[in-house]
């Protein structure tokens, strides 16, 4: 190391210099972060498509995939009984709601607490057995930080402490701390079991809770998000954008679940609903019935009043849609102002230059002359309507969280992660597409276009560029080229209307076409600088029929497709209840989810989701924090640790006094 060097950096080094003030703190986080480099990777864990589907994201969450429970049995073996091993899960999962029903059987609470106790401890000690003591500590609940860390490194076989360790469980119990105690406990076996969650997008529509699923995430001690169309469709309306807002308010009618909407975010849907009835009261709007679930609770009146919202908002949407597309001839979608091509007379709607037939043509909002012109009520609404988001306090805070925990790809230790698509020519290669003025390909592309979507909430973005942001979220849910969708056109109108099922199809572009072969992931690496010989690309986005036999894992174990119908109408469909992409010390594992019951069903009959694991991939050796990206920004951290540590041995910078 050359003088000519640390004097270029010095700059540097001094600002270094004050949190490493001398040789000894210098030599001392070098020493730490070289032990760091040699403790097992953590365990990442990558979920996809969400779509509010609150109460089973949060069970994975806290019985990690099922790692909580194959720790337990690892630890207890035939130590335990199934059902108490069980108990003992769901202890973890629930641990107040727990804690209730067992003081209501059990006799002996002082027994049952020094057992339990111990148990804790045991599994706590073993999940936490990667991480330093100082990650550990940080970990840790402040009440019960001091307590927690004496007992995980202190044990009872050490008959030295065997004393020490019992008085601290005894003196925890006798000062009513037990309950508060297990539930800390539990909660930190919880957060260790996971140490980094991927969320490949989707968060939003169709399940009920895509804002408890928020207010969860926003809680959580480390995660990231790759958007996906329906996020982005969310957070487009958040940004202003009336047509996003009308696709948001009609997916949720359609699904018959408008909690998110009213419960969690506050929007009133009063006017939708007297509008509804005014205009379209005699109408039966059959083909906008909600599609719920036999078990789902509706009533007669209940369905009509939804259908009626469901299709004034849907026309207000195809008005509101064609209005955004006039503005921008650039995105070539002339094709999708379908009110314009509608013979009203002959109730027929030329489509690929042929003339189809409607299913209706009962539009008493529509002027034939000029059928995307916004009657005054429809105005009057969609005003309203657009007030009610753009001032709900709790959307613009998930909006908030969305931005800064999200990106439209990420890179992870040798492994691409977004969403749905990569625009791709016929040949595999790198498709340009035009984005706000500007044609990119590839990692620039979804560089852009997330620059582009921040901008639509930054205040100093010109009030023409943010316009011009603010429309392009309607492109991104449903445009031919966009990374979110890639497909030539979003058959909305065509399967509300159209009797011709073949005006249904949307043809899928070249990605979803071509990522079978492993050349292409390689190519799509190669372009996004992924390296490492065991790299590949993670997203979700189309569901894998796991039922009809499909495998997830594609192109010779290069890419990996976890959408695997987490929410509920996709069950069916899938024929399982969403995946969970397991990334630990010994490399990967796919675990297979079956449908969760309830909450309640779990705490008070120890039920969990049935869950069975395909390893994907093993490495030759176990990992190392050295071997991942963590490693590599650890490894540049001692460098320049070392460079200070020579700056401070020849005089260049001088010490201080800690």
């Amino acid at each position: 190391m050359s003088d000519n060097v640390i004097e270029r950096d010095e700059r540097y080094l001094q600002l270094l210099a004050q949190s490493f003030p001398n040789v000894a703190a210098a030599s001392t986080e070098v020493i730490n972060l070289e032990a760091i480099l040699n403790l097992p990777k953590g365990t990442e864990h990558f979920l996809a498509d969400l779509h509010g589907e609150h109460a089973a994201f949060q069970h994975v969450l806290k019985n990690a995939s099922g790692n909580i429970k194959r720790k337990v049995n690892e630890l207890f073996g035939n130590e335990l009984r199934e059902t108490e091993k069980r108990e003992l899960c769901t202890l973890i999962y629930y641990p107040e709601e727990k804690l209730e029903l067992i003081k209501q059987a059990e006799a002996d609470m002082h027994d049952w607490y020094v057992i339990t106790l111990h148990r804790l401890v045991k599994i706590c000690r073993e999940v936490s057995s990667k991480y330093t003591r100082s990650k550990v500590r940080r970990s840790l609940p402040q009440d019960f930080s001091y307590i927690i860390e004496e007992l995980l490194h202190e044990r009872t076989e050490d008959s030295d402490k065997t004393a020490y360790v019992n008085a601290i469980a005894e003196t925890i119990i006798s000062t009513g701390r037990a309950d508060d105690f297990i539930a800390a406990l539990c909660n930190v076996i919880q957060r260790l079991a996971i140490d980094q969650l991927h969320i490949l997008g989707d968060i939003f529509d169709r399940g009920p809770g895509a804002h408890i699923i928020m207010d969860t995430l926003r809680q959580y001690h480390s995660w990231d998000i790759q958007w996906g169309n329906h996020d982005i469709l969310w957070m487009g309306a958040c940004a202003g954008n009336d047509a996003c807002l009308c696709n948001v308010i009609r997916l949720s009618l359609r699904y018959g679940n408008l909690a998110t909407i009213e419960e969690g975010y506050g929007i009133n849907l009063v006017p939708l609903a007297t509008f509804a009835m005014e205009v379209y009261g005699d109408d039966p709007c059959t083909a906008f019935l909600p599609k719920i679930e036999e078990s789902e609770e509706m009533d007669r009146k209940t369905i009509d009043l939804t259908a009626k919202m469901h299709k004034a908002i849907t026309v207000l949407q195809f008005k509101v849609e064609a209005a955004i597309i006039n503005r921008h001839p650039e995105w070539g979608m002339d094709d999708r102002k379908l009110f314009e091509h509608i013979d009203y007379t002959a109730g027929t709607c030329r489509i690929d230059g042929k003339d189809r037939e409607m299913k209706t043509c009962r539009f008493p909002t529509i002027d034939p002359a000029n059928p995307n012109k916004l009657t005054d009520e429809e105005t009057t609404l969609l005003k309203k309507l657009h007030h009610s988001f753009v001032v709900s306090e709790k959307l613009h805070k998930h909006v908030r969280t969305l931005l800064s925990h999200g990106s439209m790809y990420a890179i992870y230790n040798s492994n691409l992660l977004f969403h749905a698509s990569i625009p791709l020519r016929e040949d595999g290669e790198m498709k340009e597409v035009s984005v706000c003025g500007q044609r990119c390909s590839g990692r620039e592309l979804m560089h852009r276009t997330g620059m582009i979507i921040r901008s639509a909430f930054t205040t100093d973005t010109p009030a023409d560029k943010k316009r011009e942001a603010t429309d392009y979220f309607l492109y991104l849910w449903m445009g031919p080229d966009s990374p979110l969708f890639d497909k030539a056109k979003m058959a909305t109108f065509e399967r509300y209307f159209i009797t011709d099922e073949e005006t249904w199809h949307e043809e899928k572009g070249n990605y979803f076409k071509l990522r079978d072969d492993e050349a292409q992931c390689d190519k799509i690496l190669d372009a996004f600088g992924v390296s490492g010989k065991n790299r590949h690309i993670i997203n979700g986005h189309v569901p894998v029929h796991a039922a009809r036999g499909e495998n997830p894992i594609k192109a010779g174990g290069r890419l990996m497709v976890i959408d695997g119908g987490f929410s509920h109408p996709y069950h069916k469909e899938t024929g399982i209840a969403g995946y969970t992409l397991v990334y630990h010390s010994r490399g990967f594992q796919l675990v297979q989810h079956e449908p969760f019951t309830s909450a309640a069903d779990a705490i008070l009959h120890g039920t969990d989701i049935k869950s069975t694991t395909q390893i994907v991939e093993m490495s030759a050796h176990r990992m190392l924090v050295a071997d991942t990206d963590k490693g590599d920004e650890l490894r540049k951290q001692i460098a320049d640790l070392k460079a200070l540590l020579y700056a401070y041995r020849h005089g260049i910078i001088k010490e201080k006094r800690s």
